[in-house]
Formats: C-alpha cells, structure tokens, sequence
C-alpha cells in the first residue's frame, strides 16, 4: 500500500475556519482520514509558521494514556492554562466522544475566553452529536468527512485525471478511462487504505478489517449493542435490497427483533455513516406514496463486503442498484438536503427528484445499461407531463446527448458527470 497523502476537497474549509473563535468540530466514520486530516492541519500550522510546536497539543483518546487527562474538567482547565503564553494554544482531540458528557466537557472550558481553537474529531454522529448538540449551540461548526469521492478516489491514481470531470469534451478513450475507474470505484468503494491499496485481495482484507472494527469498537464496545448477530444480519439484508422501499415491520419477522430495535438498529447504522435514506417526493398525497424510504450505503465497498461480493461491475446483476448508490452517494458527499425518490400508486417511478437553490425540481433517471439512442422509462415521463420540469438528466453507461419533450429538456449523461452538472 502506498503512503501517498491526498489532500481531501475538505482541508481548504477546514483551514479557513483555524482562524474562526468556534470549536472545529470533525465527524465521519473510522478509518476516513480524520486523524490524517488532524495531522495535516497541524503541519499547515507549522510550515506557514502561524502557530509553533510548543502552541499545538495533540490527543488521541483511543490511547487511555492520553483520555486519563479528561477525566477531570478542572484538572485539564489548568493543564492548559499551564500551556498557554502570548499565542493561540491549537489543542487537537481525536474521538472525542469518549470524553463523559463531552459537550458540558468543553463548553465550560470554552466559556472562559481563553486563546484556545479547540478542534475535536468523533466516529459516532450518534454519540458526539447528542453530547454537543445543545451544550454547544453558538460555539461550533460541524465538518463531515466522508469516505472518498469519485474526484479524491482519481487524485489518488494520477494528479490530472480529477481534471477530465470538470470538461463537457473529452476523447473516447478518457471517457472509457474514467468508466473504468468508477466501476472500480464503486466496487470497493472509498475508503482510503482501500483506495491506496492496489492489490484486490488486500482492498478486500482492508475493508474486513474496517468492518470487523465497526462492529468490534463501535457497535459492541461503544454503543453496547448486545444482539450483535441481528444487527450484522440487519446489515447484510439492507445491502441485499439498496434502492429498495425499506418496511420495518417485514424486517423485525426476518430478523426476529421488535420493530423498535429495528429502528433503533437503522438509527445507528444512519449515525454511524454506513447507511442513510432516501425519503419520497410527493405533492399529492391521495396519489403519491409518502412513507417508506428506501436505504443507500454511504459507502459501496462495505456494502460489498457485507454481501462477499466483488465481481467486475459490467458483470453483475445488481449493476443498477450499484449504480444507483453511487448517484446518492454524489448527493451525501456534497452535502445536498434536498433530494428524493418518486413513486406512485400505480407504480410509475424516479429515481432521484433534485431540489437545486432555486427551488428548481430536475428528476434524474438511472440505467446501468449502455445506451445508443435515446430512451426513456414510463415513469419518467409521467413525471415530466405532471411536474412540467425545465430538465431532466438520464444517466447511463454510453449515450451523451439530448432530446425535449413536453418543453422539457432531457439530457443524456455519463455517471461521473455528475460531478461537473452538480
């Protein structure tokens, strides 16, 4: 494996908030780069010579050595008044949901009008979250670093190639580069270590190891989740059917657990940044369904590993479901609030219904096939003849062009355009 850093599209955020008085909260799973992303901020500190060694503390409470100094607020208090001089104290803390009531914890600490930028790290949203949520309200901003995308997972292999997404007019033999790496992408996901490692079976070992310690350190050891053997079955079932409408009443007779584990269980895995839902578009209620969601993986290499499943993408069965997981990934990593699914009684459907800043609504239809004319489903246009959009997209695997229809312009992209059109 390769000890390449990449530097994530997050950095720069982060960077510009170091000179900001909040607190610099950074949440995100295991094994994503939180730690790397503390390091390189310290670095940043160091090289541009605005803080020096002796002004920057770095802890990791995964290490007792280091969490034995928080179990006392005021003891830690006076730890750092003992450190501080003329300058700012740049105090690092990673996993800092381990600190009892770590909220309560750092807001009194923060409340006394130190020169201290306090910037924490946890792998649990669930846990750090509830902890800081209303004992830090006015006092910090949340970061979210996910595993890494489409444009992180290509610097990671040549420098120019995130370049190629960003261009309407490429050649056929970039084009199939960049499908190529996506398929790959998509199948083991983004997950550094996997990343950066070039042999399958060890992205493989590497994601074993990812999974075993989400259950291992978080969910058994953490989160004291006892049925554990419910919980992975839980896992496994939600990677089985991604894309569709998730019931949690069929669930708890599958699994044999009430239906409040069950969404107790879904809550974890959506705080813990394994899954998250998809929830329905819908403007008439008597005609449009508006309960169930449906559930994505964050990341499709774990979703893989869930199901020990790694085949070449262009040969799988689940290619469409695949592929789908990848456009809601897009959305999650970029943060976007406002995205749907639509399906109706008589079962005409959408994949994807974008909210865009302007209030604008643009469907967005997938098929992993590859396509050399343009085609479209019924529900699509179902959807175009109800809701009159100004355009829509119908991502597939080789067709690039456009068509209108109902005054609607429908236009024909590749999957990791996406990036450049969003």
């Amino acid at each position: 494996m390769t000890n390449k850093i990449i530097e994530r599209k997050i950095f720069s955020q982060l960077v510009q908030h170091l000179n900001e008085p909040e607190m610099t909260i950074i949440l995100g799973p295991r094994q994503t780069g939180k730690t790397t992303l503390l390091e390189q901020l310290k670095d940043y500190l160091l090289k541009n010579q605005i803080s020096q060694e002796k002004d920057i503390l770095n802890f990791n409470l995964d290490f007792i050595s280091d969490l034995e100094l928080f179990q006392s607020q005021s003891e830690f208090f006076r730890y750092l008044k003992a450190r501080l001089n003329n300058e700012i104290l740049y105090v690092f803390v990673d996993e800092a949901q381990r600190i009892e009531n770590t909220g309560i914890f750092f807001k009194g600490i923060y409340d006394k009008k130190l020169p201290i930028k306090f910037i924490l790290t946890g792998s649990s949203s669930f846990e750090l979250k509830s902890k800081i949520s209303e004992s830090l309200t006015g006092r910090k901003r949340i970061f979210t670093v996910y595993p890494f995308d489409f444009y992180e997972y290509l610097l990671s292999i040549e420098q120019h190639l995130p370049n190629l997404l960003y261009l309407e007019n490429i050649s056929d033999y970039d084009k199939k580069t960049l499908l190529n790496y996506l398929y790959d992408f998509i199948n083991y996901g983004g997950y550094p270590r996997v990343v950066l490692e070039n042999n399958e079976e060890k992205k493989q070992q590497w994601l074993k190891e990812i999974y075993s310690g989400y259950i291992e350190r978080d969910i058994i050891g953490f989160l004291k989740v006892k049925t554990f053997t419910a919980y992975t079955k839980l896992l496994r079932i939600l990677a089985g059917q991604i894309g569709n409408l998730v019931n949690n009443h069929e669930l708890s007779q599958t699994i044999g657990i009430s239906f409040r584990t069950i969404e107790s269980y879904l809550e974890t895995l959506k705080q813990t940044f394994v899954i998250n839902e998809l929830t329905p578009f819908f403007k008439n209620i008597r005609k449009e369904l508006s309960k169930m969601p449906k559930i994505y993986f964050i990341d499709s290499g774990l979703r893989n590993f869930a199901l020990s499943s790694f085949r070449n993408f262009e040969e799988r069965d689940d290619r469409g479901s695949l592929l789908e997981n990848y456009v809601f990934s897009v959305f999650i990593k970029k943060e976007y609030k406002n995205f749907y699914f639509w399906r109706t009684k008589d079962k005409s459907e959408v994949d994807f219904i974008i909210e865009d800043k302007n209030n604008e609504i643009i469907p967005l239809e997938i098929k992993a096939t590859k396509l050399t004319k343009p085609e479209i489903t019924r529900g699509f246009k179902n959807f175009i003849s109800r809701y009159k959009p100004q355009k829509a997209f119908l991502i597939n695997l080789s067709y690039q062009g456009e068509i209108t229809i109902d005054k609607t312009k429908i236009i024909f992209i590749l999957p990791y355009e996406l990036e450049r059109i969003f």
